[in-house]
């Protein structure tokens, strides 16, 4: 982990609008191509989580994972933006500013399922803050964690210009064994790992790109590529869902 790190000072407005060179180029302008993704991880919980169950997402920023769950499931979100809470509450998101503690939780309250898409890697301490979430789940409920595979192909052969190697946004990297491991020791069962594509803002690649050249391109060049959306699947992203016994 990087020392000093400030969670709150780094993730904020800026992060979202190109204001960062390891941030998003625009993601408010990718609101439709990450629906559409979205609306396929919702496809997915549908076999493990009853219709108007409750989901809680951890970093949920402008909600729109949380859009493309609400017709099936009760949402909350955990978001540490204020200007993406304050975007979420607009659209009449339930969702809280801050990070996961225990009197939140407790505000919350039970849940069926808790997601964090691209999340874990950004934590300070996603075991400490994966624990307090278990106890916030029902029997029986799920946890799904999308994050870097540190042993895939790709990672292992670029090393340091691994994509995914941007300290310190991801301050923590994982393997299927190791986050498989990290989630025994917290009482989870594995249901599986797996290596999904995803549908991906065209803005957000050529941001990547630009950023393993080492090619400096204005924000406002990329944000009009924001809105297309491009499979994609390197196979060094994994998917891992667990279950708490009943």
């Amino acid at each position: 982990m990087v020392a000093n790190f400030r969670p709150d000072s780094y993730y904020t407005e800026s992060y979202f609008n190109g204001g960062q060179t390891d941030g998003y180029s625009d993601y408010q302008g990718s609101v439709n191509v990450l629906l559409r993704e979205f609306r396929k991880v919702v496809e997915e919980l549908e076999r493990f989580v009853p219709v108007g169950g409750h989901i809680l997402e951890i970093g949920c920023a402008y909600g729109f994972f949380l859009k493309a769950a609400r017709s099936k499931f009760k949402v909350t979100g955990i978001e540490i933006a204020h200007s993406a809470v304050q975007s979420c509450r607009h659209d009449g998101l339930d969702v809280y500013r801050g990070v996961v503690s225990a009197p939140l939780l407790a505000n919350i309250g039970q849940v069926d399922a808790v997601i964090l898409l691209d999340v874990i890697e950004h934590l300070p301490d996603p075991e400490h803050d994966l624990l307090l979430l278990v106890r916030a789940l029902k029997p029986g409920g799920i946890v799904v964690i999308s994050t870097g595979d540190f042993s895939s192909v790709l990672a292992r052969r670029t090393g340091p210009k691994w994509r995914l190697m941007t300290p310190p946004q991801h301050l923590w990297y994982f393997t299927p064994g190791s986050i498989a491991i990290m989630a025994r020791r917290l009482g989870l069962e594995t249901i599986s790992v797996s290596h999904p594509g995803k549908i991906v803002p065209l803005g957000l690649i050529l941001a990547q790109l630009a950023r393993m050249l080492r090619v400096r391109l204005k924000s406002s060049l990329i944000a009009p590529y924001s809105s297309i959306g491009i499979p994609v699947n390197l196979f060094d992203a994994m998917r891992a869902i667990f279950v708490k016994p009943q």
